[in-house]
């Protein structure tokens, strides 16, 4: 098959049109054409009034390979490439070593996936709900403001990204297209089919719960476990000679092995191999961790907070007269501004037609975050405005000791949410001010038009109490610079809730390029976002599907010898 990309046309366009682009592209008749269909389908929306669908398509046709000889220079036409999933091992027929998988975000739920693809019979851990119990948990803490620790945002079966937009896209470089791996699981299991063509796709929570329940169901059939309420309190070592490792600083123990783990019930677990997918708000995890001398380093993150606009704003300066359009559906934007004081300011996890939720892990701290669902109709549009922070923000700062300045990152982000909390009354409503008065350095007292979505609640306040100078400044810089690219984004009456800080992990547990584990832990694979690897649900799912291959190719390495 040839794969055609950059085929232009007008979003009103009809649905013969796009075999005549074909046609003429490729200068042959229609009897030459067997068939073609939509790989991806993304928009041109520089011109508002103009805007402009953009597809690549698959295409057969009965002369494929004189077309491909014909336009050898030509980087819009080429061959279809294979992106079927190849598996990289079988388990052996006496598996004698059942892998752990640590987590059940994304990550973790690929990698659990796969794994029992393969015939491992994965066990998988979770420290929270399965995710109907989760979300009932998480809707009483928006109701009624009482937080189990274990079960809400951050925790549970689906990982955090359950309750988000649901986004499907990533940056992430996928030379082996592990991502229509991801796609096609997540068809497979009740996602519409669209994902596998729009150019932006997204699920929304509802859908994603229903989803999540299938995939692990699939686990289960295929001869893995799924366990909750299993937060895993230490994971036990040995030295190359057999020895139990005990904390005694990282140059004591550069080469140990894996040999099981201990739940906070008792229980212990056996295993040589452990994919480690806790996500990036696993606090307790990462501490236990830096006791047991797995190396890890600091890293940068991101703090600040939500803004919130009507979405008929939004479309209305993305989308001009096309506003409203079906194809386009509710507009998103993706922003970036650079500092007169050297930081760096940007929207992060935009929400269209969403809302800002509450998604506090620890008690007497508050976090915001964003969700939609797959309709994305809510009145609001929402994203994080947030400030690049880097290490030598916290290592130096009052959270760092000699000892601990790795988790240096996660006090400093705790900090913040402390006042947070305390800001909003200390009954996790919001600190929330309206961006005219942001930016004139006066308290709020009330909404205006854009009526803040967060639950419980808010409190109308100053927010240049709740982030370090520099952020205050830079994101008040930002807005207006913002407001030059999307007309009303800096309007008066748009409302900031804070305190966003949970944008990805403040640690890296390093590992090996090659085989994935632990630099200095063997058999402990670091995964997701939590470990510093991935950014969202489709980087997360690819990045588990890695791990699940190293695994794989490791147990059945070791068996054989």
């Amino acid at each position: 098959m040839i794969r055609l990309t950059n085929i232009k046309l007008p979003l009103d366009h009809q649905e013969h049109e796009l075999e005549q682009a074909i046609l003429t592209k490729l200068s042959i008749k229609a009897v030459q054409l067997i068939k073609f269909t939509v790989f991806k389908r993304g928009y041109d929306a520089r011109k508002k009034n103009s805007i402009f669908l953009i597809y690549t398509l698959d295409v057969e046709t009965n002369v494929d390979e004189a077309l491909l000889a014909t336009f050898i220079a030509d980087t819009q036409v080429k061959e279809t490439p294979d992106m079927a999933y190849k598996f990289v091992s079988q388990a052996p027929k006496n598996l004698k070593n059942r892998p752990v998988v640590i987590g059940m975000g994304p990550c973790g739920l690929f990698v659990g996936l796969v794994l029992a693809q393969m015939g491992f019979n994965p066990i998988v851990l979770e420290r929270g709900q399965e995710v109907r119990q989760r979300t009932k948990d998480t809707f009483g803490f928006w109701r009624k403001k009482i937080l189990n620790t274990e079960s809400n945002v951050q925790f549970g079966e689906g990982g955090a990204g359950t309750f988000s937009d649901g986004k499907l896209y990533s940056q992430v470089k996928d030379p082996k297209h592990y991502s229509r791996k991801v796609l096609h699981e997540f068809v497979a299991a009740g996602a519409p089919e669209e994902i596998l063509y729009v150019s932006k796709p997204h699920i929304g929570t509802f859908k994603l719960v229903t989803m999540v329940e299938k995939m692990r169901a699939k686990i289960f059939e295929l001869g893995g476990e799924v366990r909750f309420n299993q937060r895993v309190d230490k994971i036990h070592f040995t030295d190359v000679e057999g020895n139990e490792c005990t904390a005694q600083g990282i140059e004591g123990y550069q080469n140990k092995k894996v040999t099981g783990l201990t739940l906070s019930n008792g229980d212990h677990i056996e295993t040589n191999y452990i994919a480690l997918a806790i996500g990036h708000s696993a606090r307790d995890t990462f501490s236990m961790l830096f006791d047991e001398d797995v190396y890890m380093k600091a890293k940068p993150f991101s703090v600040g907070f939500r803004i919130e606009h009507e979405q008929a704003v939004i479309d209305e300066a993305r989308f001009g007269n096309n506003a409203g359009n079906e194809i386009l559906g509710s507009a998103d934007y993706k922003l970036v501004h650079h500092c007169s004081n050297g930081r760096s300011v940007y929207s992060f996890c935009m929400c269209p037609g969403g809302t800002v939720v509450a998604a506090a892990s620890e008690e007497g701290r508050l976090v915001t975050n964003g969700m939609s669902q797959y309709s994305r109709l809510e009145r609001n549009a929402n994203s994080a405005i947030v400030v690049g922070i880097e290490p030598e923000d916290f290592i130096t700062s009052e959270f760092a000791s000699d000892r601990d300045y790795v988790l240096a990152g996660m006090e400093f982000q705790r900090n913040l949410e402390a006042k947070a909390f305390k800001l909003g009354g200390e009954s996790y409503d919001a600190p929330v001010q309206l961006v005219g008065d942001f930016l004139a350095g006066r308290k709020s007292g009330e909404h205006g038009s854009v009526a803040p979505s967060y639950k419980p609640g808010v409190t109308y306040c100053d927010l240049s109490e709740t982030l370090p100078d520099y952020a205050i400044a830079a994101i008040r810089e930002a807005l207006p610079a913002f407001d030059k690219k999307i007309k009303g984004f800096s309007m008066a009456e748009a409302t900031l809730t804070a305190v966003e800080t949970r944008t990805s992990s403040p640690i890296q547990i390093t590992r090996d390029k090659e085989t994935l584990q632990s630099l200095n832990a063997q058999g402990l694979y670091p995964a997701g976002e939590g470990a510093g690897y991935a950014g969202g649900i489709l980087s997360a799912g690819i990045d588990g599907i890695k791990i699940a291959e190293a695994m794989a190719l490791a147990i059945t390495a070791e068996q054989e010898h």
